[in-house]
């Protein structure tokens, strides 16, 4: 008897995949728009404070996702996530257009682009974390870690595409039409998400014998019942201060060392954009548990990271952003999908707005000090010193790994060798 082909889960499942392309374009825009607004900062408007400006910039973007988690919980928590996920979109979309329409009216001020990338972030902040807790609803339980893998490969994809137009745009005319791509991106994804069906709603709140859910617990108690998972998160909250710079660093990078245009910071995102796609999509098939496959992926990204501090080469820096992406990508998917499973449903949209804003607390710090360090120190020392920061947390996570065999963190070591073979940030 002859076995059917089994599609991809976004052909198969038309409602996840709907939603899943309101995703990529949400993030291929806000990606899009920041790279191309860093570009500009360093190029165009930056003077003598390129790194600040740009820094500031990339801080103004991120603080959101931190400053907004318990608002984000509390929202994803208490309403129809589609209503969620539509209204974000939209609302990111007329802000975008707005900012478009005053673009075209005449020069677009100073203020006003970190504003708009302000607006941005926290419809991202929200969307995101509300997508993730919908995947339940969704898909089966057996496709849980297929749309994890295809969720987290968004930010891959929209890294590429949207990283390689932003500063190629901003070279051909300014950020007028990157701010009209945004708008158009954003509005078409929430037309996308209205039109879905969520088929696993009416079950996804309640347990299998249609008992209600217990009543949520506050996001420190949430973590303070998870001490496994906190400790990784905080390893990977450490790692992105170092990784995260590279949004700053490649800019300037290619300005003071490589001495080229927006073309080359496009080929550095895309080069980033696919290696953590690659990541993405072929990280469950990497043998090993997560926590000592996220050591040794941690390890790997400090020695990428700091090459091109030793090798002064475009190729050398596509290579070796390449390899981070790669990285990143395997451990988001091990990780996230781990997540899934750990996290008792009635605390998972706390929970992955807490995720989200303890894994996002060192980026506005790290931008904003690494910017200030870009305007005194060479693009090059800056590798090195991402490189140097990177090696002490790749350690912890390995000694997180072997003390949980021995300590009374039983159930994530329990579950991580299922999960190891299965299909499953920083």
């Amino acid at each position: 008897m002859s076995v059917p082909s089994r599609r991809p889960l976004v052909l198969r499942n038309p409602s996840f995949g709907r939603v899943w392309a309101g995703q990529l374009l949400t993030q291929a825009a806000g990606r899009m728009f920041q790279v191309g607004a860093v570009w500009w900062l360093v190029a165009v408007a930056g003077g003598a404070h390129r790194g600040l400006g740009s820094g500031l910039f990339l801080m103004v973007s991120t603080l959101p996702a931190v400053a907004l988690a318990p608002v984000v919980a509390r929202v994803v928590a208490g309403r129809a996530h589609r209503t969620v996920l539509a209204g974000t979109a939209a609302t990111a979309g007329v802000a975008a257009a707005a900012a478009a329409a005053a673009a075209q009216a005449g020069a677009l001020p100073l203020a006003a682009v970190y504003a708009v990338g302000l607006v941005l972030a926290a419809c991202q902040a929200v969307f995101d974390p509300c997508l993730t807790t919908s995947v339940p609803e969704l898909v089966e339980d057996a496709d849980i870690e297929s749309a994890t893998g295809f969720e987290l490969a968004t930010q891959s994809v929209a890294g590429l595409g949207g990283g390689l137009l932003g500063p190629l745009l901003v070279d051909s005319g300014g950020l007028a039409g990157v701010v009209a791509g945004c708008a158009a991106a954003y509005l078409l994804a929430a037309l996308l998400v209205v039109s879905v069906r969520f088929p696993h709603a009416g079950t996804a709140a309640q347990d299998p014998a249609g008992a209600p859910a217990p009543p949520r617990r506050t996001l420190r108690r949430i973590l303070a019942g998870l001490p496994f998972i906190r400790r990784v998160l905080v390893c990977f909250a450490a790692a992105n201060v170092c990784t995260t710079a590279v949004y700053v660093v490649m800019p300037l990078y290619t300005r003071g060392v490589l001495h080229s245009t927006g073309s080359t910071v496009a080929l550095l995102e895309a080069a980033l954009g696919a290696g953590t796609l690659v990541g993405s999509f072929t990280g469950a098939r990497v043998p090993g548990r997560p926590v000592a496959l996220g050591s040794v992926c941690l390890a790997g990204t400090a020695a990428a990271l700091a090459l091109p501090g030793l090798v002064a080469a475009r190729p050398v820096a596509l290579g070796a952003l390449a390899v981070v992406g790669w990285c990143v990508g395997v451990i988001g998917v091990r990780f996230v999908a781990l997540f899934q499973r750990l996290v008792p449903a009635e605390d998972k949209p706390g929970f992955f707005a807490v995720m989200q804003a303890l894994l996002g607390v060192a980026f506005p710090l790290s931008s904003l000090a690494f910017g200030v360090l870009g305007d005194h120190l060479t693009a090059r020392v800056l590798c090195l010193v991402q490189g140097a920061g990177l090696a002490p947390v790749a350690l912890a996570l390995w000694w997180l790994g072997g003390r949980t065999g021995t300590d009374g963190a039983t159930a994530p070591a329990e579950a991580v060798p299922a999960l190891a073979t299965a299909k499953e940030p920083s």
